[in-house]
């Protein structure tokens, strides 16, 4: 789950819209989010004795992936590598589903204006098995499902800060007992965000693998590797076409 950045019990910051427009309609954006949609109801209308056993076969089990155990009663997705693939489409609710989907609108757009359709699918889908990879190897004897969008769109994120670091996010602050909206530049909402979930990480390191909970090693992950891949995804645009008078 993709949470606002924060600072203490009380303090949270929202993205609620950004002002940086796009050239190109965002269709695989929209796509994207109709599939997680989708897939959310589909599992949402299944009987509460079939919902477990969806998540376990279409989640993306760390000790399945690795070979190392095998789980009772569970009939696996094979290959049971696609299991990575299936997972980002799948929430643990409604809450999870909506954060990770408005900040895939939110910043979504603008990476696949920059990158082009096919790139940014490309792009999202390779940020988000970088995420899982990460979150499984150092969670790797967890036997708990991971599921959603967030290690995907979290490399959104990540490519966002390097492309536009100065553009205005429309933010929610609740500083309690205070509710006001703000315009931020997008490298600090990114930032306080991004070292939440290194800090949050690193409060992680030799937890119970039993627990359930936020997995923020894809978090750290997926931006890492948006940031780093983003240059390399952006088409070669060649030399501007000179004109003769």
């Amino acid at each position: 789950m993709l949470e606002s950045a924060r600072w203490g019990r009380e303090t949270r910051l929202i993205p609620l819209k950004d002002e940086n427009p796009t050239r190109t309609f965002p269709s695989v954006v929209i796509l994207l989010i109709a599939a997680n949609v989708v897939a959310y109801l589909y599992q949402s209308l299944l009987p509460d004795s079939q919902q477990q056993q969806f998540v376990y076969t279409y989640g993306a089990i760390p000790v399945l992936l690795l070979g190392k155990a095998k789980l009772s009663g569970l009939v696996p997705l094979a290959p049971i590598w696609l299991s990575v693939f299936t997972a980002m489409f799948l929430h643990g609710g409604l809450l999870h589903l909506g954060s990770n989907m408005l900040y895939l609108w939110i910043f979504g757009n603008n990476v696949e204006d920059t990158l082009g359709h096919f790139r940014f699918l490309v792009f999202y889908l390779l940020c988000g098995l970088i995420a899982a990879g990460a979150q499984v190897v150092l969670s790797m004897n967890s036997a708990v499902p991971m599921i959603g969008a967030s290690g995907a769109i979290a490399g959104v994120l990540g490519a966002y800060y390097v492309k536009f670091p100065t553009a205005r996010i429309r933010t929610l602050v609740l500083l309690l007992p205070f509710i006001t909206v703000v315009m931020l530049p997008a490298s600090l909402v990114l930032i306080l965000w991004f070292l939440l979930q290194v800090l949050q990480s690193v409060s992680a390191v030799g937890a119970s693998s039993a627990r359930g909970g936020v997995a923020v090693f894809a978090h750290v992950g997926g931006f890492v590797a948006g940031w780093v891949l983003v240059r390399r995804f952006e088409p070669r645009r060649g030399p501007r076409p000179m004109r003769w008078e």
